[in-house]
């Protein structure tokens, strides 16, 4: 197996739905798994008859809040693949990142972000409309249209490579929200790189992402309840206690 997809889910079932058809109208090339790590949902997340080889829904049985570094090393550990491409629920992952990911041969690679949706056929668009009707705040959508920033939640690393960096911290699970496992886990990247053992790309391939949180104007924000109901409102989140300026 080359590449492995790893991604957590929590009561996300429309939106897993709509991945599956999703990824049956691409077409998966050979040598790729897709790993759903069920993180506690309720009901259990449960696609049989979905069509698809090589695609796994495996529960984590772990029902405690903001567990998803947890989901993420367990998916890992299992996953055949020698790359892993982990990543959120709320990206869409295109034909071509997949096939970029499936040659890639480096250390680690990022992604480039942009604004998307798959409607209830697992029909992909970027029209500013259906955006803006999924939450995209139109101003942003008018003055920055659907590009966004990197983020460190989503990248192709070489399996051994994630491991030997430490995987991701376990130890901040219980704390309240952000509890910083991304930026802990570039931080480590980082280092890997000063020492010279892990090379960065300098290319990055295209995810496209759900509109919602505070580029909707809530960090709450939920576009027709498509995503898991954990509150982002806490005293430790930045983008809470100093809304982003559209």
């Amino acid at each position: 197996m080359r590449l492995s997809i790893v991604v957590p889910v929590l009561n996300s079932h429309e939106i897993v739905k709509r991945q599956i058809l999703h990824f049956k109208k691409m077409g998966m090339p050979e040598g790729v798994e897709i790993i759903y790590m069920d993180d506690g949902s309720d009901p259990p997340l449960s696609f049989s008859g979905h069509g698809l080889s090589n695609f796994h829904i495996v529960p984590t049985n772990d029902y405690r809040e903001w567990t998803w570094a947890i989901a993420r090393n367990s998916g890992a550990k299992i996953a055949k693949g020698e790359y892993l491409l982990m990543t959120d629920l709320d990206y869409i992952i295109p034909l071509k990142a997949i096939e970029e990911a499936i040659v890639f041969n480096g250390d680690y690679m990022g992604f480039r972000r942009e604004f998307g949706i798959l409607n209830e056929n697992g029909d992909f668009t970027q029209d500013l409309s259906a955006l803006i009707e999924y939450g995209l705040l139109p101003s942003r959508a008018e003055t920055r249209g659907v590009n966004l920033p990197p983020h460190p939640n989503n990248f192709v690393i070489r399996k051994d490579l994630f491991f030997e960096m430490g995987s991701y911290r376990e130890d901040r699970v219980g704390r309240e929200y952000p509890q910083g496992e991304d930026n802990l886990f570039k931080k480590q990247r980082k280092r890997f790189e000063e020492a010279g053992k892990l090379k960065e790309s300098d290319y990055r391939p295209t995810l496209y992402m759900f509109p919602n949180g505070q580029y909707c104007g809530d960090v709450d924000y939920n576009p027709f309840n498509f995503f898991h109901n954990l509150s982002r409102k806490t005293s430790a989140n930045h983008w809470y206690l100093h809304p982003r300026k559209q």
